[in-house]
């Protein structure tokens, strides 16, 4: 890990006359059609305000993520670190099982860990939390009986409040002081299915009042939404009831944005269709577009840095091909900066936290991060030298440097050897649980190899689309030239040409990997 130290406010001066407020919004699954300010996606949303921060400030074109699905990329975001050093006891038992770190969605933050929040209150902030947490570990979370159960039922509406008060409180101690309007996962894992719908109004509401509040220190918050994941359907999302919320049904809709009737009509308006795509994506942009108005009006928006991110590529979820791990960001602020509109740099969704905390001069002597701050790129410098980036998740790890990209998968002898009826019976219990939750199944066939993720029969639902989709995507080694083949369609591993360049990834890997919990063989 890298030691990053920083002396005093004056060492940004250049950048910020004065500690600047940050939010980080991060949103949930947007794919690259939904950003405007990319060529997959422009001219095909209504994003008003997020096309407003990438005009006037700058896109991160190479930005990656380490673990792409929500769970390991909020760990990464919250703490600067790999997932892989989660320390919370389901993590760590799995590791002493396996051997080898397994990360899933079961890497969580506890209380007492090093967090971005926790070192910004040191450096004088005020910190803020609504939204999706899917991260940090909360105690006493009460289980439903039944799924089909009522929301109105009072001893349910009892248990909804109660896990969110437990998540707010869980919250709280890794270093937020104000916590409100919070899912604890997404909505179809709330415990009834009544609940599981989507409510960015609600969400919104919480944010702002965290922008009103009256302080003299600069703020951060962190704005997590649970849209544009699933559902996307218009009665489960944008034209939900806008009383049903996660802790029950609300005694009068949200306020705060613009009202939801208006989605379809501006996007008739601006001549482009209406369907899950584009309400959704309007009705996202408008929570963003709250916060800014927020802002202005209290006249906090000149001073305010805003960081907007995705938690991770959607392209191949759940691997680390570039479609899971390329994740562009947008990051903003008056005046832009001197980077200018957009940058190359190739940057990691570890040095999120060590950028902020730069950004906010805080004194970080002796603390450590795997990510490295990248203000001075922001600030015009030019990167310097080879960026070795990492990546982890599920049974599979990859590094890129330059143009080169090593993919490992190692499955554990007792996954390996799993015997037809283990696995029939593993799919069985993994199956059950996703009829009782109305969840779509990936696959009734054991016989169906597994994916990189997860030692479940045909894969998790979270990789459904891209477990098998690459040719290479079973070989244990694979080795791509990313300059002349981007979309990774020809693993170059046995190819005696490269044995030299494949030995030189796997030794860069395992320096790596020997500072990382946890074995994994090469």
């Amino acid at each position: 890990m890298k030691t990053f130290a920083l002396i005093c406010v004056l060492l940004t001066s250049c950048a910020f006359a004065k500690q600047p407020n940050v939010i980080f919004f991060i949103a949930d699954d947007m794919l690259p059609k939904h950003f405007n300010c990319l060529p997959q996606g422009e001219g095909k949303n209504l994003t008003p305000n997020i096309d407003r921060l990438a005009d006037e400030g700058v896109v991160m074109l190479e930005q990656h993520c380490a673990s792409p699905i929500c769970t390991p990329s909020r760990y990464n975001v919250l703490t600067g670190t790999y997932a892989s050093r989660a320390q919370n006891a389901w993590f760590e038992s799995i590791t002493k099982k396996e051997g080898q770190t397994v990360v899933e969605f079961n890497t969580h933050i506890i209380k007492g860990q090093q967090t971005l929040p926790g070192l910004l209150k040191e450096a004088g902030y005020s910190t803020g939390m609504v939204g999706k947490n899917h991260v940090v570990e909360a105690h006493g979370l009460k289980r439903f009986k039944d799924f089909d159960a009522s929301a109105k039922d009072p001893e349910n509406v009892s248990i909804l409040k109660a896990n969110h008060d437990h998540v707010c409180q869980a919250m709280r101690e890794i270093g937020f002081d104000y916590v409100d309007r919070v899912y604890h996962n997404n909505p179809d894992f709330l415990g009834l299915h009544e609940v599981a719908v989507q409510n960015m109004d609600w969400i919104t509401e919480g944010g702002i009042e965290f922008l009103k509040q009256k302080r003299d220190n600069p703020f951060f918050l962190y704005f997590a939404t649970t849209v544009p994941h699933g559902p996307t359907a218009e009665k489960r999302s944008w034209n939900a009831d806008p009383l049903i919320s996660p802790v029950g049904y609300l005694k009068e809709a949200s306020k705060g944005q613009p009202a939801r009737d208006t989605i379809p009509k501006r996007l008739k308006k601006a001549g482009l269709p209406i369907n899950d795509d584009t309400t959704n994506m309007l009705w996202l942009d408008d929570a963003l577009g709250a916060l800014i108005s927020s802002l202005e009006e209290t006249g906090e928006l000149d001073d305010t840095v805003i960081f907007f991110y995705s938690d991770h590529g959607q392209m191949s979820k759940g691997t680390l091909y570039q479609g899971g791990v390329h994740n562009p960001c947008i990051v903003w602020k008056k005046g832009g900066f001197e980077v200018g509109s957009e940058s190359d740099a190739l940057v990691h969704i570890v040095d999120f936290a060590p950028t902020i905390l730069d950004m906010a001069g805080a004194d970080l002597s002796g603390v450590e991060f795997d990510g490295e701050s990248y203000l001075s790129i922001l600030n015009g410098e030019p990167q310097v030298g080879d960026r070795i980036m990492y990546f982890e998740l599920g049974y599979a790890r990859a590094i890129r440097k330059g143009n080169w990209k090593y993919l490992a998968v190692r499955y554990p002898e007792h996954v390996a050897t799993m015997t037809p009826e283990e696995r029939a019976r593993v799919l069985e219990q993994w199956n059950a649980e996703r009829h009782r939750k109305h969840l779509r199944i990936v696959t009734e066939d054991p016989t169906k190899p597994f994916s990189h993720l997860t030692a479940v029969p045909g894969g998790g639902d979270a990789e459904r689309k891209s477990t098998g989709s690459y040719p290479g995507y079973f070989d244990g080694d694979q080795l791509y030239d990313l300059s002349k083949d981007p979309r990774e369609q020809k693993n170059l591993a046995r190819d005696p040409e490269y044995k030299q360049k494949l030995q030189e990834m796997q030794r860069e890997m395992k320096k790596i990997l020997d500072t990382l919990p946890g074995e994994f063989p090469l």
